[in-house]
């Protein structure tokens, strides 16, 4: 007979301000020394875990930054001051990287393999999603893109068949003809035709996130979250491009540089749609401000048993109660949360009209809206201090961050459940839950 599983506890999350990508705060920075800084400060601040109690540590990250190549957590885990004997480890899933790596660091505590980890995201990205990367000009035949991964069976265009029970919507014939790799852009267009939503909804959305952050912030909200970085101010040449024979200024970095004070429905209504398709013949409607921008960023969270966090009279933010992953058709990328909620929810053992708090990736607006109708969410609940539009997306940072968030905010606002989701660009969703201490 196995043994029960044991409850595991989030002690604390932090994470440092997240910059522009390849033109913010953090290019001349190395990501190895800010995510030591801000594991080291988040240990320093619970000085009941002593480093040796430490014993695995996880990674998520997508584009492998060329100082955390291989087992980035590696390379934090020593600049840290941990000791060599903490075991480490990397993950790759996309947008839900350090998600997945909180999961798994989480059920190893909960069948016993560890006491104590630390999940960790980091991210640095360019200017725009995708791109980049030799051609194929320069690659081998072994290397180059397989034409056959274009093609999709009968069975992979077809709807899933439990697709009535887990979407509102069918998904347009004409748009599941199309192959499935489709753009992060495409994708939040395809899913905004499949559910009949106008620019002016999304662009509304996204004026809310950005005013939401604003007052959150100026209240003093992220204090807890945010952990401050001394970093050098890069400096650019005409092309934009960062000089790193020039050394800049030493500056405090600690607000999130994708928030726009300014931003309203006019100034939305007048930017140019991205280059994305129709395919039935609906209205353009994707928009730099209606999508959300590129990152660099730390994030990180240490998770514990219940019991040795009470042993140690520790005081956990959060307990997790619940996971899920879920594929979907890849050329609707963005409704990868609503099965990975579903599941996640029966794993909790709740239902979706008992969660207090959410905080929802906000890849693009076009995909938090219907996603939150469908799962039955009272949008009064989503991100109510501004979502990632206004706090930027890392890819391999905003799981982390997300479970932090909503973890943070449930013990703030009283709440008795929360909900961290996302979605994953391959065709995938990915939820935690989390409850309060307090019950």
């Amino acid at each position: 007979m196995g043994k029960e599983l044991r409850n595991v506890v989030i002690v604390d999350a932090a994470r440092s301000a997240f910059a522009r990508g390849a033109r913010g705060k953090l290019v001349a920075t190395r990501l190895d020394d800010a995510g030591a800084t801000v594991l080291r400060e988040m240990l320093d601040r619970n000085p009941k875990i002593q480093p040796h109690m430490v014993e695995d540590i996880g990674m998520g990250q997508v584009g492998q930054a060329s100082e955390l190549a291989g087992i980035g957590a590696d390379a934090v885990k020593k600049l840290a001051g941990l000791p060599q004997e903490t075991s480490t480890f990397q993950t790759n899933r996309q947008c839900g990287s350090s998600m997945e790596t909180l999961h798994r660091i989480a059920q190893s505590i909960m069948v016993g393999a560890i006491d104590c980890g630390v999940s960790l995201g980091a991210e640095r990205m360019g200017r725009q999603l995708g791109g980049g990367g030799r051609g194929n000009q320069d690659r081998n035949r072994n290397e180059v893109h397989n034409e056959k991964l274009l093609q999709t069976s009968d069975l992979q265009r077809a709807p899933a068949p439990n697709h009535g029970d887990v979407f509102s919507v069918p998904f347009p014939d004409a748009i599941l003809d199309q192959p499935t790799n489709a753009s992060m852009l495409q994708t939040a267009q395809n899913v905004a035709e499949a559910y009949g939503l106008s620019r002016a909804e999304q662009d509304e959305f996204a004026v809310e996130s950005h005013r939401k952050y604003g007052v959150a912030f100026d209240k003093g909200v992220y204090g807890d979250e945010i952990i401050p970085l001394e970093v050098e101010t890069p400096v650019f040449d005409d092309e934009g491009n960062w000089v790193s024979a020039e050394v800049g200024e030493m500056v405090t970095f600690d607000m999130d540089e994708g928030f726009r004070p300014s931003t309203n429905m006019e100034a939305l209504t007048n930017l140019r749609t991205l280059p994305v398709e129709s395919y039935t013949d609906a209205e353009i409607m994707i928009t730099a401000g209606n999508a959300c921008p590129t990152n660099d960023g730390i994030s990180a969270a240490i998770l514990m048993s219940e019991e040795k966090a009470l042993e140690l009279g520790l005081e956990p933010i959060a307990r997790v109660v619940g996971f899920g992953v879920a594929g979907v058709k890849q050329q609707f990328m963005g409704l990868g949360p609503i099965p990975a909620t579903r599941k996640a929810l029966a794993n909790a053992g709740i239902e979706a009209g008992q969660i207090d708090r959410v905080e929802f990736n906000e890849a693009f607006a076009a995909q938090v809206i219907p996603s939150i109708t469908d799962l039955g969410i009272d949008m009064a609940n989503v991100n109510v201090n501004g979502g990632s539009l206004a706090i930027g997306h890392p890819l391999g940072a905003t799981g982390a961050r997300l479970v932090g968030t909503v973890s943070h905010e449930l013990r703030r606002s009283g709440g008795r459940y929360g909900l961290a989701t996302q979605c994953i660009g391959a065709g995938m969703g990915i939820s935690t839950i989390v409850e309060s201490m307090d019950n």
